[in-house]
Parts: C-alpha cells; structure tokens; sequence
C-alpha cells in the first residue's frame, strides 16, 4: 500500500496557454455610418460602419452604442478596413483593443468571379482615401489613416490579399482555366465555372480595371494597394489562380494568412489551391499562415474558431501597427505549436 504519509507529487499538466487576446479588451464601442460617391467609377456609392472607442455609461458597457461620444484617450487609433460583414464578426473585438474598424457596407460573396475582383477592392482603396483627406463628421482626430491593415474572411479575404501588393497574372489564369478539366485531383464542372466563367468576358473585366491598372512591361497589372497599408490578413482567402506565382511574389507586406485545412468542395476556398499555395508563393519575408486543424469553410460560424482568429488578428495588427512588441509571440510558431489542431 502507498505511504500515506508521503506528500503526492504535483501534477503535471500539458494544457497549453489560454488565447488571451480572444477577451475583449478595456475600450467601448461605438459605431457610425456615413456615405460617399466616387466620381471616378460613375457615381458608384461606397457606404462605410465604422467602429470606434467609445464613452459609454456603465449600462452600456459591452454593447456597440450608435453614435455614442468618441474616446479620444488613445487617439488617433490604427485603422483595419475591411467589408462590413467581416466588421460584424471582428469589428468590436478589434475596437476593445484599440483600433478603429471601418467596414464597406452592401458587399458579400459573389459567384463566378466577375468585376467584383476589381471593384470590392477599389471600395476600401477609395473609403481609405475619403477617411484620410477629411475628418469624420463626430470622429474628427480619431483615426490614424497612415497606419491601416486589412482583414477579410473568403470573400473578403480575397480583398485583403488583392490589397497585399499582390499583382494579376492574365497569362496564368487563362492557362489555369484551359487546363482546369485535367487538373488532379479533378475540379467539379462548378469548380470550374466558378474561376473561370471570368475567362470568357476577359475583355470586359479589362476594361472595368483600365488601363492605370492594367498596363505592365512585365506582363502583370498594377497592385491594387496603398503604402499606407502597413500588413494584412487574409482568411480563408482565394485568389491563388489570378495572380500565380509572378503575383504573389510581388506582395510586399507582412502578411497573416489564415486556412481551415478542411475547406474544400465546391462552397469554400480549397485550402491546398488557395491557403497553401498563396503563401507558398509569397516572396514577403514577414509572412506566417496558421491553419486550423480539421476545420472547415465555415468555421467562421462557431464560436471557438472565432474566438482564436480574433485573438490572431489583435496580436498581428497590434504588433504591426500598435507596436506592442510583446504581442509577437501570440501569433508565434512557438505558441501554435502548443495547440494539437493547429499548425
């Protein structure tokens, strides 16, 4: 029989840290909408939300107030754009943390790929330079436009990847799309639709661009980007076949890439054709991708996985554009190889 009167050892434990950037943080949040045009694209309304810190009353704590009073404790705060359906899910989060979230309003998902490519990623370059060249009505002295990140789930994690300085490849998509019916493993007939319907009305999509976008020596279009964005992070993202290997290499900033490495099928973003080969191909030296293990396309929808990407976001942009330098080993490999479903 054991010695009674031996003290036990401690126990061991191997669980590994929580995610602490996934609570929210001291801020309260508020939030505006305002309304432009953009002249060069006929009128093209772009309608922003934005997010913001916020003096609340202690009823109003944890609730996102409609234009409540702005704090301008920590002003100007860092700004992070993405479409509004991200701000949704991100939005206060990143605010509690003290950033400023600025959502396109009235995008979503598309399908095919059409002028969207082009147009979703001209509305944050144009909401960026609205919010830069004139003070927000209510938020004047808020926002610190020369230090901006983008963010964007499947969709718009095509936006912030468009928004990298990755460049289109017109050569390699076409050559992607003849030979999509011979691709292994083989792409579904909606697969292919899906990139490559585009192929067909490539004149037009051309044309939607212009020619400050189109025209290169080497072959590739202009990025569609502004220095003033300082590190991305694309999730779930696509865009692997317009921009090709020559395109990716021209991305140019840090850059987070988030994979579900379940995401397949004809509903996601193939997370081998996309995640993987979109960093693989990416010449940035500051570059990481974490995946999430077993997960799938829609992971965005159950609370864990959102908790964990909302503590990656705070952690990336805070490093890169708070300059918390502490907040560098939160999205490190050292601290994902803790967690047995991510790599």
């Amino acid at each position: 029989p054991p010695d009674t009167d031996t003290p036990a050892p401690p126990t061991a434990t191997n669980e590994p840290p929580p995610f602490l950037l996934a609570d929210p943080g001291p801020q309260s949040v508020g939030k505006r909408i305002f309304k432009f045009q953009d002249s060069r694209r006929g009128g093209r309304e772009v309608a922003i939300s934005v997010w913001y810190p916020a003096l609340l009353t202690e009823d109003q704590t944890w609730k996102v107030i409609g234009d409540a009073p702005p704090d301008m404790s920590g002003a100007p705060y860092p700004v992070i754009l993405s479409s509004a359906k991200t701000g949704g899910g991100f939005g206060a989060h990143m605010v509690s943390h003290g950033f400023v979230h600025v959502g396109i309003r009235d995008i979503d998902y598309y399908e095919p790929w059409d002028q969207n490519l082009i147009d979703q990623p001209l509305d944050f370059l144009f909401a960026l330079d609205q919010i830069a060249s004139q003070p927000l009505e209510g938020l004047e002295g808020m926002l610190d436009t020369e230090r901006v990140g983008v963010m964007g789930y499947s969709f718009d994690g095509y936006n912030s990847l468009a928004l990298s300085g990755a460049r289109i490849d017109p050569e390699f998509y076409m050559d992607q799309c003849k030979q999509a019916s011979s691709i292994d493993p083989p792409l579904t007939e909606w697969r292919i639709w899906y990139f490559c319907d585009l192929a067909d009305k490539w004149a037009d999509f051309e044309a939607q661009a212009g020619s400050h976008l189109t025209a290169g020596e080497d072959g590739l279009w202009q990025p569609m980007t502004d220095p003033r964005i300082r590190a991305v992070m694309p999730m779930a993202p696509e865009g692997a076949w317009l921009f090709g290997e020559r395109g990716l290499a021209a991305v140019d900033r840090p850059t987070l890439i988030i994979g579900a490495t379940e995401d397949r099928g004809d509903h996601g973003c193939p997370y081998e054709m996309e995640a993987v080969y979109i960093f693989e191909h990416m010449s940035t030296a500051e570059s990481a991708m974490i995946s999430f293990i077993g997960r799938d396309h829609y992971m965005i929808m159950i609370p864990e996985p959102v908790e964990r990407m909302q503590h990656f976001a705070t952690a990336f942009f805070g490093y890169y554009l708070q300059g918390r330098e502490e907040y560098a080993e939160y999205f490190s490999q050292e601290f994902v190889e803790q967690y047995n479903d991510l790599a």
